[in-house]
């Protein structure tokens, strides 16, 4: 037995033990599980059976149309070129890892069997299911994997080479293990998003022309495959008899239809026509004034059509008038400012939508995440202090508060305080023409518009500001010619929606960020290069604990609603679906609403 330690070196061996323990706790080698979150730990444990809104015992077979509007003339999803039918990459294409929706961010075993990750999450490696194939039989492989990641990152979307240029190097711990090493620059995201990846075949895509849109027909590994199309007006997804992954949990109550057909129309008016007739069975409306007055049709009544509001536990998004501020006009924040204050919100809301929409205040309404009604926290004022003015004292106190609208047309108030702000950018009133003092110009602007809907609120909004003398001239344009114009910014303003999650987080540097304002294809279609926004973006995807991530994404928040970039539209309260009879439903949603791949036909 040896003798004791004298007392003065005792405290000296626990904090060494303490500091072996840590040293230890922080060099130990990462664990092979089923699932990865961004925060905290996933809520379904190891051998789970289903997700929570999916029905297990849901029967297989039948059919069901959806309906879509506009064309397609492409079957890559993954490339700028052209526009790609609606469906590939969910019924085709599969990821590694899959998204549980009861959750803000976490990912669930598919391709890959196993995931492991670092504490620092410095690489991520992925072991594949033994039996995970392609539709042609071919089994999926870590060359697949790796062909994927290059192909995308360098043909691929621009927000596919943002993403994957992060991997710094690629190594093979085994045969059906693949590693990925990051570069050091603290992005905590990065990992989830390689597991989301869409996998490609190699042996099939290395042989055509990967960036070319076209009807090549397309091969993955998900549980469906093309069968017959129409170019342009009809595609037809086959559910595939020897879908690998049918029998896995997340799974289980999924893809339950045999065929799922998208029908093309030319508008809105066509698509809700055909929708009556029984054309297509399940519609996701988004018109109010349609939802109030125009399902009184006889297959409502005869009870062949159901109407049913799902709850979202989702930020609301951003739906916006966008401002391109690469042109000069627009350039000028005040100007951005004054046809801010000119919309009408309160008149629009009660005239043309019966009063069922909700004023969008925040990229991230309706969560914890946005700033409308709450002050910046100490943490906040943190992270913006090296960017002092960058957001409004307002913003900063309060978030950003809209404009209160006149429900009866007057709006004396915003209109006056329109022709201050345009003002103090250089114009006044000149025959009624808001004219630019410096050149004499006349202020003229063009919105772009695709869609019935969009030209009637665009009209709306240009004679509210012909009131102040802004001549707006609305500019309906196809889809196509729309897509293109809008890819290459060729526009002045449109309108655009943003999804929001709970866990926002690379797509934040798609949508926002600096190297996207000259890209082609990304969704900085305001052109916004604004350093205060990469940088709450990077401090969102640093951040370990949620306190932190909470705060860069409300700072985030004030930093784009100060920089004044677009008009905040609405938004639904609630989700609302159209539904004909034989479509069945889970009892039970998931925290983003409806998922119509865990629909049933029952005829």
């Amino acid at each position: 037995m040896s003798a004791p330690l004298p007392a003065p070196l005792r405290p000296c061996l626990a904090l060494l033990a303490g500091l072996v323990f840590v040293l230890t706790a922080f060099s130990a080698p990462a664990a092979a599980r089923h699932a990865i979150a961004m925060h905290g730990e996933p809520l379904y444990p190891e051998g789970f059976t289903h997700f929570s809104y999916a029905n297990p015992d849901a029967p297989k077979g039948g059919s069901i149309t959806y309906g879509a509007t506009g064309s397609f003339d492409s079957f890559n999803p993954f490339i700028v070129r052209g526009t790609s039918a609606i469906g590939l990459r969910e019924h085709v294409f599969e990821s590694l890892l899959a998204r549980g929706f009861d959750e803000a961010f976490t990912l669930y075993a598919l391709l890959a069997e196993k995931v492991e990750v670092p504490d620092d999450r410095s690489w991520i490696s992925f072991t594949l299911n033994p039996a995970a194939r392609f539709s042609d039989g071919k089994p999926v492989t870590v060359e697949d994997v790796i062909y994927s990641l290059e192909t995308l990152r360098d043909k691929g979307r621009p927000n596919f080479n943002t993403y994957y240029s992060k991997v710094e190097r690629i190594e093979r711990p085994g045969p059906r293990t693949v590693k990925f090493v990051f570069a050091d620059d603290g992005d905590r995201e990065i990992p989830l998003i390689l597991g989301l990846m869409p996998i490609i075949p190699k042996h099939v895509y290395e042989k055509r022309d990967f960036d070319r849109s076209g009807f090549e027909m397309p091969v993955g590994s998900g549980p469906y495959v093309v069968g017959n199309f129409t170019p342009g007006a009809r595609i037809v997804y086959r559910r595939d008899e020897n879908y690998w992954g049918a029998r896995l949990p997340v799974n289980a109550g999924h893809y339950n239809i045999d065929r799922i057909t998208y029908e093309y129309f030319r508008d809105a008016n066509a698509s809700f026509e055909a929708f009556k007739a029984g054309v297509y069975h399940a519609r996701a409306e988004d018109d109010p004034g349609r939802w109030t007055n125009s399902y009184s049709f006889p297959a409502m009544r005869q009870g062949k059509v159901r109407k049913e509001i799902f709850k979202s536990g989702m930020p609301s998004g951003m739906r916006a008038l966008v401002f391109n501020t690469r042109k000069p006009v627009l350039a000028e924040k005040n100007v951005r400012l004054a046809l801010i204050r000119i919309f009408n919100f309160d008149w629009v809301n009660r005239n043309l939508y019966h009063g069922l929409y909700v004023r969008t205040q925040s990229f991230f309404d309706n969560s914890e995440l946005g700033s409308h009604g709450r002050p910046a926290s100490d943490r906040e004022r943190a992270l913006l202090a090296p960017f002092p003015g960058v957001v409004s004292p307002e913003i900063m106190e309060h978030g950003w508060h809209a404009p209160a609208g006149d429900p009866a047309g007057q709006d004396r108030n915003n209109r006056a305080a329109a022709i201050a702000l345009l003002r103090e950018a250089g114009y006044e009133l000149r025959n009624g023409a808001m004219t630019e003092v410096a050149t004499g110009r006349p202020l003229k602007l063009e919105i772009l518009v695709a869609t019935p809907d969009d030209e009637r609120l665009a009209l709306t909004y240009a004679t509210m500001t012909r009131r102040i003398g802004i001549d707006i001239v609305v500019r309906n344009v196809d889809p196509s010619q729309y897509q293109e114009r809008r890819s290459n910014y060729d526009f002045e303003l449109m309108f655009n929606g943003w999804f929001s999650s709970l866990s926002p987080g690379n797509e934040q540097t798609f949508y926002w960020g600096s190297d996207a304002a000259d890209a082609p294809g990304t969704r900085n279609y305001m052109g916004a290069k604004e350093p205060a926004i990469d940088a709450m973006i990077a401090a969102m995807l640093e951040a370990r604990r949620h306190e932190d991530f909470v705060a860069a994404v409300r700072a985030l928040d004030r930093v784009l609603l100060s920089g004044a970039y677009m008009i905040p539209l609405f938004h639904q309260p609630d989700q609302w679906l159209a539904l004909w009879s034989q479509v069945k439903t889970p009892e039970k949603a998931s925290l983003y609403g409806y998922r119509s791949s865990t629909w049933w036909i029952e005829e």
